[in-house]
């Protein structure tokens, strides 16, 4: 199973249940590795897309521990284990996690791959992703030229859990 994000140097990947700075060729990386695959979000990911709807041309799952919440073209799976059922019913190869803050410290021991986009720079963040380079089970398979979007630095990052 896939995680994929985008990070600042801190590790902080959202403010205010917005993302820190949009940098296209990350949304491209992003729909790139994402459409036509299974994508797992908590409910405020989803929220957090325009009009608050699901991806299209992928397979949406959201998380939620509201009973009540529904959302049409989308799974709404309500506990760990029921999402770990559901999930049998794809390729591992093809599910993505993609937020949020809850969702994928959740996930994170499910996932043997993490697509990172490394932001080189620090946000007011108040959501953060887990440090992969902090922690020994994972190390990083391959990483990108460092690239810019305006004054921005940043590298595409795998890792893969040991």
């Amino acid at each position: 199973m896939n995680i994929i994000v985008a990070a600042d140097k801190n590790w902080g990947i959202g403010k205010n249940n917005k993302l820190l700075v949009s940098i296209p060729a990350d949304m491209k990386f992003f729909r790139s590795q994402t459409t036509g695959r299974v994508v797992v979000m908590g409910r405020k990911t989803l929220e957090s897309f325009p009009n608050g709807l699901p991806l299209k041309n992928r397979t949406n799952i959201v998380l939620t521990k509201n009973p009540e919440f529904q959302v049409r073209g989308a799974i709404v799976i309500h506990s760990i284990p029921a999402l770990m059922e559901e999930l049998k019913k794809y390729n591992t190869e093809d599910v993505y996690v993609i937020g949020g803050d809850s969702v994928y410290h959740q996930m994170l021991p499910y996932c043997d791959t993490a697509h990172v986009t490394k932001i080189n720079y620090t946000y007011a963040a108040d959501n953060f992703f887990p440090n992969l380079d902090e922690m020994e089970e994972w190390q990083i398979a391959a990483e990108s030229e460092e690239q810019t979007y305006f004054d921005l630095e940043y590298t595409f990052v795998k890792y893969k859990r040991k």
